[in-house]
């Protein structure tokens, strides 16, 4: 049995009584309701049945079309054929896919205007729509450029904030709806709803379409990208529209609000203060390097002194250097070590054994460290083990010391 669609004749409709013609395992169909399906890039309505008889509330968690039929998918219900329900959708979701759905026409359209692109793909996701864009009505354009974009979203606002009208129509064939301005070829030949946004001054945008669109562009309030990128031979935009944009806009405010707090400058001087923090930083970063190289360079040759006098086992610890540091020390020492040196870092407690090859430096992290809760690995010339504690650390190097005297 159809399923009578009232939202096509009055998308603002958000409760309406409804008789239980079918119960299938994949949900309830009733003879008339008010919740969208999911379809077009839109995701479906969701809300909640009440029966009638006894006020017992049901959540509709998704509805989908078969054919004519609208299935909503309920769990764990006990609904029958003939019960009497009352149907409620969620208004604020509603209205929120009716924003960003028109908003989307409206992008699409000035893309189609301004550029010979065409919509090919149309996603609306949690945290953005996208729209794919292929350039193949005007040859004149090979990219979507961010200057493109943003001349788009201009006049896409402009249309938001003329108020025009939407307006959806019903043609029982292609034929008919072909008449209409389209933007975009017919995929259907009957039964064709064509929604129009403009008047006889301007038209926005004209198009096929089954989804739910206020009656006006006011109603979207704004629209803005976000991001283009390639995307499989088109340029696929990122954006938002509606109350979205505006909670996105809000947010990034806040964002820009505390770092002009932070770097004590106004929003419009923030890009130029950070650029200056940045440098700044970068030059603080290579004096920290060339000092820290000439630290290195100390501590090696400390450890030449001592392995030129014969000392067959030397250990260092350092709370300035990474273990990256540590090896290079030990790249430079490797060829004059003649029994094993070991260096540790005392922030992340990692100790690094260094050996000419006659103290195989894996093995003994291999066979020793776990002893002391170590762990790790290496080669004959090095190896490094991670212990969890200072005192961990310290008992495997005493144990190592011990058993290559």
């Amino acid at each position: 049995m159809n399923t009578m669609k009232l939202y096509n004749d009055n998308v603002y409709l958000s409760e309406c009584t409804a008789t239980v013609t079918d119960v299938t395992e994949k949900g309830v169909i009733l003879d008339r309701t008010i919740f969208f399906p999911e379809g077009g890039g839109q995701s479906s309505d969701i809300g909640t049945l009440i029966n009638s008889s006894d006020e017992t509330t049901y959540p509709v968690t998704h509805a989908s079309e078969t054919g004519d039929t609208i299935i909503h998918e309920i769990s764990n219900h006990n609904l029958q054929v003939g019960d009497k329900v009352i149907c409620r959708i969620n208004w604020p979701h509603r209205f929120d896919n009716m924003q960003r759905h028109c908003g989307e026409h409206l992008l699409s359209g000035a893309m189609y205007k301004l550029f010979g692109g065409v919509n090919r793909g149309f996603h609306m996701g949690e945290h953005f729509m996208t729209a794919d864009i292929n350039l193949e009505k005007d040859p004149s354009f090979t990219e979507v450029t961010w200057e493109m974009a943003m001349e788009a979203e201009e006049l896409v606002n402009s249309h938001i904030w003329q108020d025009l009208p939407v307006k959806a129509e019903e043609f029982s064939t292609g034929e008919e709806a072909a008449k209409m301005p389209l933007r975009k070829e017919l995929a259907v030949d009957e039964d064709v709803r064509v929604v129009t946004i403009g008047n006889d001054d301007v038209i926005a945008d004209c198009v096929a379409c089954c989804g739910t669109h206020p009656t006006s562009t006011a109603q979207i309030g704004l629209l803005k990208i976000y991001k283009v990128e390639k995307n499989k031979g088109m340029f696929r935009i990122y954006f938002e529209a509606g109350k979205r944009a505006m909670e996105d806009y809000r947010a990034k405010h806040d964002i820009l609000t505390a770092l002009s707090n932070r770097y004590s400058t106004g929003i419009d001087e923030l890009t130029d203060k950070i650029e200056k923090q940045e440098k700044r930083h970068e030059e603080t970063k290579n004096t920290l390097n060339k000092l820290r190289n000439v630290l290195i360079s100390q501590k090696t040759e400390e450890i030449k002194k001592e392995l030129s006098a014969g000392v067959p086992f030397i250990s260092r610890f350092y709370d300035e250097f990474t273990p990256e540091d540590i090896m290079k020390i030990g790249k430079h020492i490797l060829q004059d070590i003649k029994g094993l040196v070991v260096a540790g870092d005392l922030n992340t407690n990692t100790l690094i054994l260094f050996s000419d090859g006659t103290n195989d430096c894996g093995k003994l992290v291999k066979d020793n460290a776990g002893v002391y809760n170590g762990k790790g690995g290496g080669r004959k010339d090095n190896a490094r083990a991670l212990f969890p504690d200072y005192g961990s650390m310290m008992l495997f190097t005493d144990a190592l010391e011990k058993l290559l005297r």
